[in-house]
This record gives structure tokens, sequence and C-alpha cells, in this order.
């Protein structure tokens, strides 16, 4: 009985110091924000001054307040804001509201620049133009200043691919040089293309970010990021949605959503040991063919059916359960109505991967190509026992259900992609005599070969 009561009066003055401390807290932010009241007219002033940052999702009066006036005590700064350590942004406004001005980096144009950026395989099932993936498919383009507009395209696709200024690189060109404020100028584009064109695995949405990139390499020109996402909203307002093109930014799996103001994503979880094995038909899938299917409005039951399997595969993928992974990517807003009319091959290929050891199966982006996801890959797989794999077995019995349907194509076995794009030559290079960055080692070693 003793030591029960003991506990009780320790539970008691625990609870009592933490309601202090709480109390002592807010009445410190209240008391500065009185403080400041009277000072409130001259901090806007300073807030007026804008730095890099070109979207504000904060009340105003919050996030520009100045983070450098001399009455703001540290940690509750912002109007009686504290920050914690995970509000990364607020802190990467403050880091940017120091310095003078970003506009003195923006000054140095390129003669050229090449950029790799990867494939992508968008909804995943459920997350209709919200949720992509980066997948381990790389096209690489090289923009270079040149006396006459040319095209020169290898590689995947490279027949069916727009060679005038209708082409996505270009459009993502001129709207990187339309940010910097610039003309764009006459370039050469060779395109070494190995994402497959068309097919439904983000053709289109790399080749508009891998415009961007390079144009505001060319242009001389940086965008802020933190708080921001600049270029992210210069990508996804040419493309629509962010679900393709936030993978090929960030790589990944991908949730992107429009918070009112912007466009805003984050990386989710991807389990260890996932290969994607892919079925890609010879022929093309456009996008608007496959968007002309849906119908325009859903019932509540297929809403409630694609919500519930939305969380349930974020969930899967962010606890690393593979078993669920295969409910989570079932849909009824779009791949029943394009199975029905475009891809009849497509929910037999889903049951044969399932049975075949897959973890889950789905439409990739509008189509036609068919992802198949399976897990159990451990370092080089290629010095690895396939039987502690099943990429091969999935391989299989994908392309034996497209024999049954008389669907030409051929399977492709890859990976996630945790990185996106990349710019991985230029001229001039970033890197300095005593500042060198890795990307440009190679570049540099083939100077000195003389390549």
């Amino acid at each position: 009985m003793s030591g029960s009561g003991g506990n009780t009066n320790t539970t008691v003055v625990l609870a009592a110091a933490t309601a202090a401390a709480v109390s002592a807290l807010a009445t410190l932010v209240l008391t500065r924000k009185n403080e400041r009241g009277s000072d409130a007219d001259v901090s806007m002033q300073h807030s007026k001054k804008r730095t890099s940052f070109i979207v504000d999702d904060f009340p105003h009066g919050v996030a520009e307040t100045s983070a450098h006036s001399s009455n703001v005590e540290p940690g509750l700064e912002g109007g009686g804001v504290v920050v914690f350590p995970y509000n990364h942004e607020e802190k990467m406004r403050r880091r940017i509201a120091s310095r003078i001005a970003v506009e003195a980096e923006n000054v140095t144009p390129r003669n050229s620049v090449t950029v790799r950026v990867p494939g992508t395989s968008a909804n995943m099932g459920p997350g209709y133009d919200c949720l992509g993936m980066a997948v381990d498919l790389w096209s690489e383009v090289t923009v270079e200043r040149a006396p006459k507009f040319e095209i020169i395209a290898s590689g995947e696709g490279a027949a069916e691919m727009p060679l005038d200024e209708t082409n996505y690189m270009c459009v993502g060109m001129a709207a990187a040089f339309a940010t910097a404020g610039k003309d764009v100028p006459i370039l050469r584009y060779t395109v070494t293309n190995r994402i497959p064109y068309a097919r439904g695995l983000g053709s289109s949405s790399a080749a508009i970010v891998a415009g961007i990139i390079a144009g505001l390499v060319l242009a001389g020109h940086k965008l802020p990021c933190w708080g921001s996402e600049a270029l992210l909203q210069i990508a996804a307002e040419i493309e629509g949605h962010p679900d393709n093109v936030a993978p090929v930014i960030y790589g990944g799996i991908q949730l992107g959503i429009h918070n009112g103001k912007r466009w805003v994503t984050e990386r989710i979880p991807t389990p260890p040991g996932l290969q994607m094995v892919m079925f890609i038909p010879m022929v093309i899938g456009k996008t608007s063919t496959a968007r002309g299917v849906l119908q325009p409005e859903i019932t509540r039951a297929d809403a409630a059916f694609n919500i519930g399997r939305a969380a349930f595969l974020v969930n899967a993928l962010c606890q690393g359960n593979l078993d669920n992974l295969r409910f989570g990517v079932e849909d009824k807003m779009h791949q029943p109505q394009r199975a029905d009319k475009l891809y009849p091959f497509l929910y037999p290929m889903i049951e044969a991967a399932h049975s075949a050891g897959a973890s889950c199966a789905y439409l990739s982006g509008a189509g036609p190509t068919v992802m198949a996801i399976t897990s159990g890959a451990s370092g080089d797989i290629f010095t690895q026992r396939e039987k502690e794999r099943t990429d091969q077995t999935v391989a299989k019995a994908l392309l034996a259900v497209a024999k049954t349907y008389g669907v030409s194509g051929k399977v492709i076995v890859s990976q996630v992609s945790h990185e996106g794009a990349k710019v991985v030559r230029v001229d001039p290079p970033f890197s300095t005599d005593n500042i060198l960055y890795s990307r440009d080692l190679e570049q540099q070693q083939s100077a000195k070969k003389g390549f």
C-alpha cells in the first residue's frame, strides 16, 4: 500500500510540473507577442523584402517575419512560432532570409548540358494522378547552343518521337527560359532514349523535366526548393498532375497533391528487395485515348473503394508488408474501364502475376504496360540464386498471357530508382579548382584523355 501511495504522489508531482512548464511556455509566447505589438509595422516593412522562396504556405505575418529582428527570442521567431526539429521548411526559410539575395548565383549561362532522367510508373492502381514511382530506366539528353535548331534521337521510340518544338523537351526548355526571364536560344538536342515511348512509363514527363533542368542550367538560373518546390510547380503545370513528374525529379515513390496554393509531394518509403517486372506491348498507348474511356463521374461506393485501397497501399509500403500490396493496388476508377475498352489482357496478366509469386500487379500509368512488383532481390541479382526471387517466373507468366491474347511485346526487369533527374555533364563545369563535384569527375577524366 505504501509503495502504491508513493507512485501516486510522484505522478501528481510530475503532472503538476508538466502543466507548469506548458503554462510558462504559453505565457512567454503571449508576452513576446504583446511586447512586439508596437513594432508590428516596422517588422512588416522588413518582411516585404522577398527572399528566394516563391510560395507562402503560412499565414501572413508568420512565414515572412524577419528572422533576424533584434527583439525576437531564439526559437520564437515568426510571431511566437516555436520551431521544432522536424520543421525543416521553416528552418530553411530563416536560412534563406539571412542571405542578401540569390540573384548573384543566377548569372552564369552555360554552353551545353547533359541531363539523365528516369522512367516512372504512375497511379500504382488507386493513386490516380497523385501516386508514382521512379523506375531504373534512364534517358539521356544533351542540349547545346547551335547555329540551327535540331533534335537528333536514338533508342526507344526514336521513329515516333516529334522532332520539332512540340517535343516536350522543348516545352520544358521554353518554360525554364521564361522563368529566367530570357529568350530561348537556338539549340541542338541529342537524345538517347531508353524509356519506352508512349507505353505508360513516363516518357513525356521525363522529357518535360529534362527540358526544364537543361534550360535552367543553360540560362544560368537556379530555383528555390524548400517551401516552394519551384521545379515541381513548373513541371506539374505543364503535365497537369504530379504523379509522374514528382518521381522524375526526386526519385523513389512520391505522393503528390495540390494544397490550394501549390503542388506538394512527399516520399513514401520503399521496402528493400523490390523488382519491377513490366510487360511492354509493342503498340503505343496514347494518354488522351486512355483518358477518353473514363467517365466524368464515379459512384460514392467506387470512391470509397479507391480511398481505402490508396491508404492501404501507402500503409503497406510504409510497413514493408508486401503481402498487402496486392490489395493496395486494386482500383475501380480507371483500370476496369481501360481493361474493358483498351487492354483486355490486363486482368488476366494481373492474375497470372499473382499466381507466379508477384506481390502485386497493375496498369502502369495510362498503359499499355502492365507492371508487376516482385520481392527477394539482394545485392547484384546476377550473383544471386534465381530461386530466391520470382522475377523470372513472373516474366514468363506475363509472356504466356500475352501470347494467348495475341499481344506482341517484351518484358523488362528493373527496380525502383531512389534517385531522380540529374545533371551529369556541363560546359563550363560547376566545379572549381578547389571544390570538385563528383559528377564532374567523368567529364574531367575524359578531357584529360582528349575525348
